[in-house]
């Protein structure tokens, strides 16, 4: 099987395309890999984040489906709402099943992106995914609401919930995912009832 990526590059290692590859390629997985944006970064600071532009984004892409006929993919830092929005566009051009990770804020706490990935995530991106994946900070961006405790985790849950299934990860929660399953129809997935519950 062949997966694809489509996110940021970070040079510590610690996330972005390089760890996309190497769990990749620890279930089995071919891991190809499209840059959205470099990072001057180690786990300890964002010092700076340079955006690839979108025409040679998109030429990443085309070059990797004129040689490979991929099916499932997944994004990490998509950095505006352009890149955005030309993400869309490859998801529907070339029938792909998404998970987003929507990065936005770093680690270390630093942004990674402009201020408006939320809104565009919704507008342009999240009807289209299988899955999102985000950790509290960014649920909380999606969802519009803070989140202090799992009650809450469920509620933004709920919310983000509107636009495709979800998880909300646990690692500001005591470890508890909150995992719920949109009522939305997306791409090659039927949903039919929301259902909701958490995994410690």
């Amino acid at each position: 099987m062949i997966g694809l990526t489509i996110a940021g590059f970070d040079p510590s290692g610690g996330a972005g395309i390089s760890t996309d590859i190497k769990t990749m390629g620890a279930h089995g997985v071919h891991g190809c890999a499209v840059v959205t944006a470099l990072t001057a970064q180690n786990p300890k600071k964002v010092f700076s984040v340079e955006p690839v532009s979108t025409t040679y984004i998109s030429q990443q892409i085309d070059s990797i489906f004129d040689e490979y006929a991929i099916k499932y993919s997944k994004t990490g830092l998509l950095y505006s709402k352009e890149i955005i929005q030309l993400v869309s566009k490859k998801v529907d051009e070339y029938d792909l099943s998404i998970v987003v990770d929507p990065v936005m804020v770093a680690s270390a706490g630093d942004a990674l992106g402009k201020s408006e990935i939320a809104d565009a995530l919704k507008k342009y991106l999240l009807e289209k995914t299988l899955l999102v994946t985000p950790n509290v900070s960014e649920a909380e961006k999606l969802s519009g609401m803070k989140i202090e405790n799992v009650e809450d985790a469920k509620e933004a849950a709920y919310k983000i919930g509107e636009y495709c299934n979800v998880m909300i990860t646990g690692g500001h929660l005591n470890g508890t995912n909150i995992i719920y399953k949109s009522i939305r129809i997306a791409r090659n997935c039927n949903y039919d009832f929301r259902f909701l519950h958490c995994l410690s």
